[in-house]
């Protein structure tokens, strides 16, 4: 039966089980920015670059078939539908072709109608066909390097998730005290400007009570730079529980090492976030940039 899903196959001249164990290793051919085990059933694990942020888990692991579910995904490079690849299922079957083995590849799911569906058929036959091969040939694949890790970190506090969401809305208490703008609805707009220039200008892209809000970077002449690293990158600010506790992931989707502003942006970031939103979340007061 024809399927209108991504598929692709490879025919590779090794038993197996040297086959299923370079699929596992994923950090060897598609990704070394990776958390989580990659090679255990029901195991989760989550790769995070300057485009996309998705989280899998392992529903089959057998010789013969590999099955990965998509159980959350945002992809700054496609606005129109960030999460298409949720609810959709990566799969590998294997089969012996004599002294050979073949993978065949489906991502089920990703359709042509999807937004990404060229660039996201494009990447999956190169990592497939080119970088699973070379690993399992050679040894050697060609992941997504770290230079493309986008910039993250989290904290734990003891409350529950509406109070950390609620303070993260009220971006004036934690991070930029005098921002013009709304914060707390989809579609609000805030700015910062510095001595009447502007610095930053953020749209509220996605609000998910308790659990997600999303902002993205419309535009950023931060520091006069010239350069707009920021622009078109997306904030995310994931809310979990986590042992009676609850869990603030911030990913800054598109700050990676090669940017020029990296060092002082993700030393800023883990100031806010750590210190000023913890506080902030805890006692009611945090250390907002008072410019």
């Amino acid at each position: 039966m024809k399927t209108s899903d991504f598929t692709t196959s490879i025919l590779v001249e090794r038993p197996p089980k040297e086959v299923f164990e370079a699929i596992n290793n994923v950090r060897g051919w598609w990704s070394e920015n990776i958390e989580g085990k990659t090679d255990e059933l029901n195991g989760e694990f989550t790769h995070r670059d300057k485009y996309l942020l998705v989280t899998f888990k392992i529903v089959q692991l057998t010789p013969q078939k590999i099955v990965w579910e998509v159980l959350e995904s945002h992809c700054n490079k496609f606005l129109e539908n960030l999460h298409e690849w949720e609810g959709t299922r990566i799969v590998f079957e294997l089969a012996e072709q004599g002294d050979k083995t073949e993978i065949r590849f489906n991502h089920r799911g990703l359709v042509p109608q999807f937004e990404c569906y060229g660039a996201c058929s494009k990447a999956w036959d190169y990592f497939i066909t080119t970088s699973l091969k070379n690993l399992i040939g050679t040894g050697k694949g060609d992941p997504i390097s770290n230079d493309h890790a986008s910039f993250t970190t989290s904290i734990e506090v003891d409350r529950p998730p509406k109070e950390v969401y609620d303070a993260v809305n009220n971006v004036r208490g934690w991070w930029l005290h005098n921002i013009e703008g709304e914060t707390n609805r989809v579609d609000d707009e805030f700015r910062f400007y510095v001595d009447g220039r502007l610095q930053f200008h953020f749209k509220v892209i996605e609000m998910v009570p308790y659990k997600r809000i999303v902002w993205l970077t419309v535009d950023h002449n931060f520091r006069d730079t010239g350069e707009q690293e920021w622009k078109g990158t997306t904030l995310l600010f994931e809310i979990s529980e986590n042992g009676g506790k609850t869990r603030l992931r911030f990913t800054h989707l598109g700050l990676v090492p090669p940017l020029e502003c990296y060092d002082i942006c993700q030393n800023s970031w883990t100031n806010y976030i750590q210190v000023s939103l913890f506080n902030f979340v805890k006692k009611g007061e945090g250390q907002p940039n008072r410019w």
